[in-house]
């Protein structure tokens, strides 16, 4: 599966509505892509994103947002600098990362707060 385009109402359909309470509506994990076309950074990093999308298919979705096309969701979140990457895991609060990322830093943040399944209550793990 290929990065999806997302747009602010596809965002308040799939993801959640911004304009209330946090609740995460979306069955797989996300990871949004808050970039522009003339940003150099945003183009090193596209074909990595890809790249993950495929590694991950079915695992989490990967979603970008054309900041010029979607200011009012980028205002909504603040974004003052691009890339920005949204990661939201399917429980707990989503995270914002600025910068350029490499493939390593996304697959450890893809594996360890995306996917990690939470420990049992009683903190024992079944193998």
């Amino acid at each position: 599966m290929a990065t999806i385009d997302l747009t602010t109402a596809d965002f308040k359909e799939k993801i959640f509505n911004y304009e209330t309470e946090w609740k995460f509506k979306g069955s797989l994990p996300v990871i949004i892509d808050f970039y522009a076309d003339w940003c150099g950074p945003c183009k090193t990093v596209a074909p990595v994103l890809e790249e993950l999308s495929n590694e991950y298919d079915g695992k989490l979705v990967i979603y970008k947002l054309d900041t010029d096309m979607e200011s009012e969701l980028s205002n909504a979140f603040g974004i003052q600098s691009i890339p920005t990457f949204l990661f939201i895991p399917m429980e707990g609060q989503p995270m914002l990362q600025r910068g350029a990322l490499p493939k390593n830093v996304f697959q450890q943040v893809i594996e360890e707060r995306l996917l990690k399944t939470p420990a049992p209550e009683n903190g024992t793990e079944k193998i």
